[in-house]
């Protein structure tokens, strides 16, 4: 009689299992998946829960610190009415208390604007890592810092505005037209806006508005003072009208950074790849450097130049998170909020009753942030 390994319909329900083994039962393959959320570990957006407050906590303790000395009780007694006023972009009561005035104009608005940059520019740097597939990239990368400053420098030079206001307006505009230029040049060759073709054309425009920007400012002395204070990186003295002409970009920016977080996923195996499991890799390479553009270029607008965080904070989070990118960029994102925001508190109390700005203070953290990782081998993974 000739057997067969075949095994009848129904027969691996019901048959015993292996010596030693459990039977594999419906509700064991309900128990695995519940442990990843469609790949997402179940504890991740409880982690990010609990990120979110920690920022939010740091955000309120930054009201607290500044140049005056005050006690704790002093400026908790005067929350309940400061803050209601600056997120209104009004003076608290009749502006007779000064303290009052400090933290609803001052305070709360840079803490604000110093999380937003952050935000920005920690999506932007996972954003731009994704689409380059270089562990060195950042939103600078594709010239638009050197964009923004050339457009700055140029309103000043022509006479156009002084009013730094003026210059969110006229960074934002300098970030958007190298964006079209940088997809346009990158989009010459054989294959559209490749990797390789963005960062080369990213690097060129970058050299040549970098140098025109040298030679303007080289013939007006007053240009070189207002490029020299903006392009030092800072929130200081930012209102709600910075918050209110940059943030909306920012938060747009935000909303596609995470939309792309499969399309990276994909893109990481190759563009032939990505492109054989059906992605679009032309229409997502537009949507990564519009992007990149709404983020980079709102928080450059709104900050000035600000190193360091687009590039360090998806190293910080890769640790701990691994090379999805759905996990990557929100918690690079809220990893670029905490930098951002103590940056900013360190600078307002290290040479008190001075200040650093924030770009001096992540400049100084970048050195020792890259020593650490050559320390302990990390850089090999790059």
């Amino acid at each position: 009689m000739r057997t067969t390994d075949t095994a009848a319909p129904g027969a691996s329900a019901g048959a015993a299992p292996p010596d030693g083994a459990r039977p594999v039962r419906a509700h064991d393959e309900v128990e695995i998946r519940a442990e990843r959320l469609d790949g997402i570990p179940r504890t991740f957006p409880l982690l990010m829960l609990v990120l979110l407050g920690i920022l939010a906590a740091s955000l309120v303790g930054s009201l607290f610190v500044g140049a005056l000395p005050n006690t704790f009780a002093e400026v908790w007694t005067r929350l309940p009415e400061a803050v209601p006023a600056g997120l209104r972009g009004e003076v608290p009561g009749t502006g007779d208390d000064q303290l009052s005035v400090i933290i609803a104009t001052l305070r709360l608005p840079r803490g604000i604007l110093a999380v937003l940059v952050g935000l920005a520019l920690g999506a932007a740097g996972a954003v731009v890592q994704g689409h380059t597939r270089n562990a060195l990239a950042d939103p600078g990368l594709f010239g638009l810092t050197s964009g923004a400053a050339f457009a700055v420098v140029l309103v000043i030079f022509l006479g156009i505005t002084r009013d730094p206001y003026g210059y969110v307006w006229a960074a934002l505009a300098g970030c958007a037209a190298v964006t079209v230029l940088v997809f346009a040049l990158s989009s010459t060759g054989p294959i559209v806006a490749s990797p390789l073709s963005l960062v080369l054309a990213g690097a060129a425009l970058s050299a040549l508005f970098g140098n025109v920007t040298t030679i303007l400012t080289l013939s007006d002395r007053e240009a070189m003072r207002e490029l020299a204070k903006w392009a030092a990186g800072s929130v200081a003295g930012r209102g709600v009208e910075v918050i209110l002409a940059t943030g909306g970009f920012m938060l747009l920016g935000l909303v596609l950074a995470q939309a792309q977080a499969k399309p990276l996923n994909l893109l990481a195996l190759g563009e032939r790849t990505a492109a054989a499991l059906g992605l679009n890799v032309t229409a997502h390479r537009v949507l990564g450097l519009a992007t990149v553009s709404l983020l980079g270029g709102g928080a450059t607008a709104a900050a000035g130049p600000i190193g360091f965080i687009g590039l360090a904070a998806p190293h910080i989070v890769r640790g701990f998170t691994g090379p999805d990118y759905r996990l990557v960029v929100p918690a690079s994102a809220v990893t670029g909020g905490f930098l951002a925001l103590w940056a900013d508190m360190i600078g307002r109390v290290v040479v008190r009753p001075g200040e650093l700005q924030m770009g001096i203070v992540m400049a100084l953290a970048g050195a020792p942030f890259f020593i650490m990782l050559i320390k302990r081998g990390r850089v090999n993974a790059l």
